[in-house]
């Protein structure tokens, strides 16, 4: 896939390093069974595909088992973050509350993801102190304790920030050419759009579930939230769209013409 080039931040710095954790999301979290897991497994059990040495042993044939939910996640560093930061190399699966911290850990690292990005925006200068400020917490939160990080409101962070990153996203998409069609939350389900202008278009929590966006125009479009499972994005050219993240990506059909944002390849 071709890529558009954004500029270096601290997303570099929020990538998932296996090696470096204790394969964190195979046991903290649960999942039930459904069209992305093929099994229940309740919260701090590990999952019977989870071999002895930590690695998942049927990784090349996740979608095909019936686990495509593991192939679309991304804890956005948060799993190596844990292991080596908050806990100092002490295994959390150990540790009383550890699936809270992990889901807090993850939150904050994924909102870091959504604040950097918006600071690299020129048109969102008129609340890059505000970005900057909110962005700052974020880190710090990174680095917080694991009581701090199981007692924090997380949905009130993400709210909060939220508002913010809206305005972000009418400033950017306010400068940039295209209808900027609103289609917030809009229920988009399996929808043929090949024929649909969403150049700047907000899509933001929009439901885009086995969505046709083949050859489709969305640069600069906004797809926080998105549900892109099962989109076909052959061909899409998703550059300068404004935040996305490799699990959105993950969980989409792309092939070798979808142009993608630097970073999410």
């Amino acid at each position: 896939m071709e890529r558009g080039s954004i500029e270096a931040d601290d997303r570099a710095l929020l990538h998932a390093d296996c090696a470096r954790c204790a394969a964190l999301c195979c046991v903290l979290p649960p999942f039930a069974a459904s069209a992305d897991f093929a099994i229940d497994k309740p919260a701090g059990r590990a999952c019977p595909n989870l071999a002895a040495d930590d690695r998942c042993g049927i990784h090349a044939q996740l979608a095909e088992r019936g686990f495509p939910g593991c192939v679309a996640f991304d804890c956005f560093g948060a799993g190596q973050q844990l292991v080596q930061v908050t806990y100092r190399g002490r295994d959390p699966r150990a540790e009383p509350g550890a699936a809270e911290v992990l889901d807090a850990m993850r939150q904050v690292s994924e909102l870091l993801w959504y604040l950097s990005e918006a600071l690299t925006r020129p048109a969102a200068a008129p609340v890059h102190p505000r970005l900057t400020a909110a962005r700052n917490r974020a880190r710090a939160l990174r680095d917080a304790g694991a009581a701090e990080l199981a007692a924090l409101d997380t949905g009130g962070l993400r709210r909060e920030a939220g508002v913010l990153l809206r305005e972000v996203s009418e400033l950017v998409r306010a400068e940039l050419p295209g209808p900027r069609r609103d289609r917030s939350g809009a229920d988009l389900l399996g929808r043929d759009l090949r024929r649909a202008d969403l150049r700047a278009a907000c899509l933001r929590g929009a439901y885009l579930i086995g969505a046709d966006l083949r050859g489709v125009d969305l640069r600069g479009a906004d797809l926080l939230g998105a549900d892109l499972r099962g989109a076909d994005l052959r061909g899409a050219d998703l550059r300068d769209a404004l935040f996305l993240t490799r699990p959105q990506v993950a969980a989409a059909r792309t092939d070798g013409a979808t142009v993608l944002p630097a970073g999410l390849g």
